[in-house]
């Protein structure tokens, strides 16, 4: 006899296999990985309902999506603030930054990271679902509930600024370093 698999059991399946991404996504909007956890577990099981009473066809990646965005702007103003706290590294990431021999790829991940954590989260969360998601345009608007033209013209102040921030950054890392070489070569003459 053969298993029955039931469209529930069909859609229980797909949602395990979107979780990796759907934390990505929280931990992007909210900076902080339990939060993030809490975020997913509630949009699984408001998914989860929602599958259970509704018999109509639901796009379940889009649904989880805007639970998670929805939820977070919902505890945003809960807290009566607009921006979500600052992320401490985590204690890998702080211990991987004071290696000395740790690649620039580390460097380059840490200034992404911080460059994101600088963006407002409207743009923030446009730039992680079209970029990183890759949700196209329109999948990001109806996420987010704006027209996709807005979403675009988020894009494309999230890529400006991120550009601006990583190339300050960059700068400022190669001055820093030639000021070092500099003091070196001097004291060595000394």
């Amino acid at each position: 006899m053969g298993k029955v698999v039931t469209r529930e059991h069909t859609l229980r399946y797909q949602l395990v296999g979107l979780i990796p991404h759907l934390r990505r996504f929280a931990r992007s909007l909210t900076k902080d990985s339990d939060k993030a956890d809490d975020l997913v577990q509630e949009a699984c099981e408001r998914a989860l309902k929602k599958l259970h009473r509704s018999r109509e066809e639901l796009h379940l990646k889009n649904l989880l999506y805007r639970i998670i965005y929805n939820r977070w702007i919902d505890n945003l103003r809960r807290r009566k603030t607009r921006s979500a706290k600052l992320i401490v590294l985590s204690e890998q990431n702080q211990e991987r930054a004071s290696d000395p021999h740790a690649g620039n790829r580390l460097d380059l991940v840490l200034d992404l990271q911080t460059a994101l954590d600088k963006l407002d989260d409207v743009h923030r969360a446009a730039i992680m679902l079209i970029g990183v998601e890759g949700y196209s345009y329109a999948e990001a608007a109806a996420v987010l509930e704006v027209p996709p033209g807005t979403v675009a013209s988020r894009v494309a102040r999230a890529r400006a600024k991120l550009g601006e921030l990583l190339y300050k950054r960059r700068h400022e890392s190669f001055r820093t370093k030639g000021m070092k070489k500099l003091r070196k070569e001097n004291e060595s003459e000394i």
